[in-house]
């Protein structure tokens, strides 16, 4: 009955919302989902729908930063909005490498790299990662901790490591941050200048996709895309605020632990 499909849909976009901020990988864990709960819809379909249900997840970010990242904004003063501009330059370098390097790669990685193996296999690495990070920083002082204040060399480093990211289960989020706080960043100003880097590099992702699928859908696809959008967006405004709160008084551990526990159960129930 197309009443579980959109059950099945909703389920997908709280997922979404979840985990597309928090650095355990939304996309890691969709294609988990997937494995256990399938949509009944064509595989063309279902491609395009994890990646352009991001769109509800980055609209999140656009409406609680509306006034933030507005350069046109009246409530502005000059140097704000030239400070806005700068920051828009600063997300628009960030972005360089996955747009050069992801879409020469786009294919290929969605062939062979899209699987619960790949996953569970990210999950552990970076979740050893996140542990070992944190600990390096442990008696380190951040020599950036305002956005604002971010360079652009800096910039395009983080760019670098959100191509990493391509790779399922790594999270786009999480190897932003491991790169932010690596090179310098608080947690804060890793943690927003990740979720201002998305916007751009998920429109262009889930623009890509709807063109190569076309934009003809069945009404039924059209309310499934429509239902994990819409509840991507809702449980995403929860899950960005939670974030932001989370990090100010604590560092990631806890993400990496979750990372390693979750990708040793997917490789038990992959084996058994």
């Amino acid at each position: 009955m197309f009443a579980i499909e959109v059950v099945k849909a909703i389920i997908l976009g709280i997922v979404e919302g979840l985990t597309e901020w928090l650095p355990v990988s939304s996309t890691g864990h969709m294609i988990l989902v997937d494995e256990f709960m399938r949509l009944n819809v064509s595989k063309d379909f279902m491609d395009m729908f994890l990646v352009v249900i991001q769109l509800g997840a980055i609209l999140a970010v656009v409406v609680l930063n509306f006034e933030r990242l507005n350069p046109f904004s009246r409530q502005k003063t000059y140097l704000k909005k030239r400070q806005t501009i700068t920051l828009w330059g600063k997300v628009i370098v960030g972005c360089l490498p996955a747009a050069v390097i992801g879409l020469a790669l786009n294919d290929f990685m969605e062939e062979h790299l899209m699987n619960a193996y790949v996953v569970a296999a990210m999950l552990i690495l970076y979740g050893v990662l996140f542990i070992v990070v944190e600990n390096y920083n442990k008696h380190r002082r951040p020599t950036i901790t305002d956005v604002d204040h971010l360079d652009y060399k800096t910039a395009l480093i983080i760019g670098f490591f959100q191509v990493l990211s391509l790779v399922p289960g790594t999270s786009r989020s999480g190897s932003t941050i491991l790169g932010g706080i690596l090179f310098g960043t608080s947690r804060v100003v890793a943690t927003e200048y990740t979720f201002f880097l998305a916007i751009p590099v998920m429109f262009g992702a889930s623009a890509l996709k709807l063109f190569k699928f076309g934009l003809i859908f069945s009404f039924e696809e059209a309310i499934l895309l429509l239902v994990g959008m819409v509840v991507a967006f809702i449980v995403s405004i929860i899950s960005i605020k939670f974030l932001l709160r989370y990090v100010r008084t604590n560092d990631f551990k806890a993400f990496g632990w979750y990372r390693i526990i979750i990708g040793i159960l997917v490789f038990i129930f992959i084996y058994i």
